[in-house]
């Protein structure tokens, strides 16, 4: 009885060593959560750096998340301007978090994704990589590895997770190209309330000619909005990309003044935390894609203008 009773509290100090040792992996956007959770499955948890629900743009961290921020053993941060109030807190508590007996380690998912400058900027680089297929799986990947340093039981099981997500995306992107392999692009010309779809329409080889937002979030002045309008008018842009759930008053007076086509992307940044919220919004961007370019009256102008400048 006495042998049963000590083989008992051995499982049990096993079984709460287990759960100590797991990994606490910090995250700052809603991406990054969908990245995590289908590379560590049930081998980690996942601390969500901000409720959901703020707004990255112009969020301050409160002290119940610096309090989180002390519970981690990795942050992943998009570290090129999408959570800048992330990479404030990490510089001003870096003593703290280094001199940790475990000292916080910093994954910076986009160092291995080619970048593009952002709007009106060679300063500063576009943050929303996160929205493309291709640097996702980059994102996912470098995540990937980096946990693996971190835990090296798990780091086989976290590369083959990352592996399987990564050919879930491919196969969901090849899905939605195939609609667009007879599409004649070259007449389309797109405009975009701010630079967040850069990387996510570069994919099918498709630039966007104009951006309305001075920065996102930015509603344009009365004379910078009709600047915009004469530039749409003039550039023949017969397409508008806006943010979904993102109210832009502006967005109906450009409308009615043009006469484009307006449509919504997923920004990817809004709702609760989800592990398929990536899937599930790419989805509905490529769907969204899809119909934008397949639109008649899109390609009817398209070669109306082009017809014209011949």
């Amino acid at each position: 009885m006495l042998r049963f009773s000590c083989f008992i509290l051995l499982l049990c100090a096993s079984a709460i060593s287990s759960a100590t040792d797991r990994l606490k992996v910090g995250i700052t956007l809603h991406p990054y959560y969908s990245y995590v959770a289908n590379i560590v499955k049930d081998r980690a948890d996942i601390v969500p750096l901000v409720d959901a629900g703020f707004n990255p743009h112009s969020y301050e961290l409160q002290p119940a998340d610096l309090t989180r921020l002390m519970t981690m053993d990795a942050l992943v941060l998009n570290g090129i301007g999408h959570d800048e109030f992330a990479v404030k807190a990490v510089e001003s508590m870096r003593p703290q978090l280094t001199g940790r007996k475990n000292p916080l380690t910093i994954i910076y998912a986009n160092q291995d994704v080619p970048l593009l400058a952002a709007a009106n900027s060679q300063q500063a680089w576009n943050p929303h990589t996160f929205v493309s297929i291709n640097s996702a799986i980059r994102q996912i990947y470098t995540i990937a590895e980096k946990l693996g340093d971190l835990d090296n039981a798990n780091a086989a099981f976290f590369k083959q997770n990352a592996v399987i997500y990564a050919r879930k995306l491919r196969k969901l992107k090849h899905q939605y190209s195939k609609a667009l392999l007879n599409t004649d692009l070259k007449g389309v010309k797109i405009a975009s309330t701010h630079n967040a779809y850069g990387y996510f329409l570069q994919e099918f080889g498709i630039g966007i000619d104009t951006v309305i937002e001075p920065a996102h979030g930015v509603e344009p002045s009365a004379s910078q909005l009709q600047g915009t309008i004469d530039r749409i008018k003039a550039a023949n842009i017969n397409i508008m990309f806006t943010e979904l759930n993102m109210g832009n008053r502006y967005v109906t007076t450009i409308e009615k003044a043009t006469g484009i086509k307006l449509y919504h992307f997923s920004h990817m940044t809004h709702g609760q935390y989800d592990a398929e919220m990536v899937f599930r919004e790419m989805q509905l961007n490529l769907e969204t894609l899809v119909k934008a370019l397949s639109n008649p009256s899109a390609v009817a102008k398209s070669d109306t203008t082009a017809g014209a400048k011949e």
